[in-house]
């Protein structure tokens, strides 16, 4: 009786486990799309002045204004909470727009962020204050910028110029951004965002290369 018992175990748990991802793939949740078509980053340029751009890429993005120093621990946070733990995926990044004038403040804190992880996937992104505008206003969210053109909330951004979030979340309804000087937010809210959004486009690729190699 017992090895009739083992044997139906043996038969019945790969069967069982192959329904259980079956279901969550097919009923995979994904990150809602609050704001369609977010305004590229024309006009930007990084540190080693290069262009960036949010199309075909992961971002997160964010505005640290003119007084760079006074969101220092904020990039800090972000750095420890998020891009460690996803800057090995080949399209994320983190782009932070900042004024123009404040390169030398934002070359400090990124040497800082190299003692956390390597930075090739962080950029500091220098434009007018218009251009900045501009591209938080197409944001469309229930933010908004202080005089310094800074916000402590970041945004992400998906591979289509989407803005992704939250409708329904438990404390606050429609989420447009992330506070980054909460670390409960980042570490909690934030991170699994990122995850489901990762995860997401891995299934989309792993369904693509699935398809070609049919064909």
């Amino acid at each position: 009786m017992k090895k009739y018992l083992v044997l139906g175990i043996l038969f019945l748990l790969p069967i069982t486990a192959y329904v259980f991802f079956s279901l969550s793939t097919n009923y995979f949740k994904q990150l809602p799309v609050l704001t369609p078509s977010v305004k590229e980053l024309n006009g930007f340029k990084t540190l080693d002045g290069a262009t960036v751009q949010l199309k075909d890429h992961i971002t997160v993005l964010g505005f640290f204004g003119s007084d760079l120093e006074v969101h220092r621990a904020y990039a800090y946070n972000l750095a420890h909470k998020i891009y460690t733990k996803n800057h090995g995926f080949n399209e994320f990044q983190f782009v932070i727009l900042l004024p123009k004038g404040t390169e030398a403040q934002a070359q400090n804190i990124e040497e800082k962020l190299k003692q956390i992880a390597p930075t090739d996937s962080w950029h500091f992104a220098f434009g007018t204050e218009e251009e900045i505008n501009n591209v938080f206003q197409s944001l469309k969210s229930n933010l908004a910028l202080d005089p310094n053109f800074s916000t402590p909330y970041v945004f992400i951004i998906d591979k289509e110029r989407n803005l992704r979030g939250r409708d329904d979340d438990d404390d606050e309804g429609v989420m447009y951004g992330f506070d980054s000087s909460t670390i409960a937010e980042i570490n909690n809210k934030m991170s699994d965002d990122v995850k489901v959004l990762l995860a997401e486009y891995r299934r989309a690729l792993k369904k693509y290369n699935t398809a070609d190699r049919e064909i």
